[in-house]
């Protein structure tokens, strides 16, 4: 079947945008079209000027025997911007407090079209890092950790909170509760992280910081270096917080239960973005 360029560019830009951070070997695309390499070479530098243009990602290019094209994900500074400001807004709506100052963000966790801008824009803050796994806490973290996982090609490792047989094995660490000052258990199953793996630790929510301490600690069980921890919203000005070095997207502060207000701004997020995104384009 002899393909156009039209119809080339497209199965390519849908295969590399869903393979993403993976190395496809041009002759992938040679054999599947049945081109030159040089006509596949050409349709790779199409898309590459469109993706950087546009602020879709990046596509790189590896020569030799085993090379290939790799598109990683990489959102403008504009596109950024929208994200957290669409995040704002959907997060000031009304009686989102719950009782114990507490946001109700159900919604949001659900909501599969603002996830997956969510994972992309995290994504884009560590795609400098290398990553074997995004781990998360159960289970309110779990639809961002594969929103970002998708975004980084990497799989996702869930902590729970308590043990259960169809885990297998399982390595468990007590920390001390943020927000209700109680000792807790987590636990991990050894099969789901390889000893020695690079991570991404995220979450939905950052207060006191006891949960992903908690969670810091279970990965040096693991031999596991955390490379970045991000989460979606952080209780601003939270005194004797037990780590600093993250990136979030929104701050909340000034909660009133009463007359069910709170204050909200932009977190740490577009500095990293803005940082990241100046480095690949000096």
């Amino acid at each position: 079947m002899k393909f156009k360029r039209s119809e080339r560019l497209v199965f390519m830009t849908q295969h590399l945008t869903t393979h993403p951070n993976q190395l496809i070997p041009l002759t992938y695309f040679v054999d599947k079209f049945t081109q030159a390499k040089s006509s596949i070479s050409e349709d790779i530098r199409i898309l590459k000027d469109v993706f950087e243009n546009e602020g879709i990602g990046t596509v790189q290019t590896t020569a030799g025997a085993g090379g290939g094209v790799t598109f990683q994900p990489r959102i403008s500074d504009d596109r950024a911007r929208e994200v957290v400001s669409r995040f704002m807004e959907v997060l000031k709506m009304k009686d989102r407090l719950l009782p114990g100052g507490y946001l109700y963000m159900s919604d949001i966790m659900g909501n599969p079209h603002l996830m997956s801008d969510i994972g992309e824009l995290i994504a884009t803050m560590y795609g400098d890092e290398t990553i074997d796994a995004v781990v998360t806490v159960a289970t309110k973290g779990i639809s961002l950790a594969n929103a970002v996982a998708r975004k980084l090609n990497v799989p996702v490792a869930v902590i729970r909170k308590d043990n259960k047989v169809t885990e297998g094995s399982t390595v468990s660490v007590n920390y001390v509760s943020g927000s209700t000052r109680k000792i807790e258990t987590m636990v991990l199953s050894k099969r789901t992280l390889k000893e020695g793996s690079k991570v991404l630790v995220v979450d939905d929510f950052l207060r006191a910081g006891g949960s992903i301490t908690g969670v810091i600690n279970l990965m040096e069980e693991f031999s596991a270096e955390v490379v970045g921890v991000s989460v979606l919203v952080e209780a601003k000005q939270v005194e004797n917080r037990r780590f600093t070095d993250y990136t979030s997207l929104l701050k909340v502060s000034e909660i009133d239960e009463f007359n069910q207000s709170f204050l909200v701004e932009e977190g740490n997020c577009l500095e990293y973005i803005e940082e990241r995104n100046g480095k690949t384009n000096p």
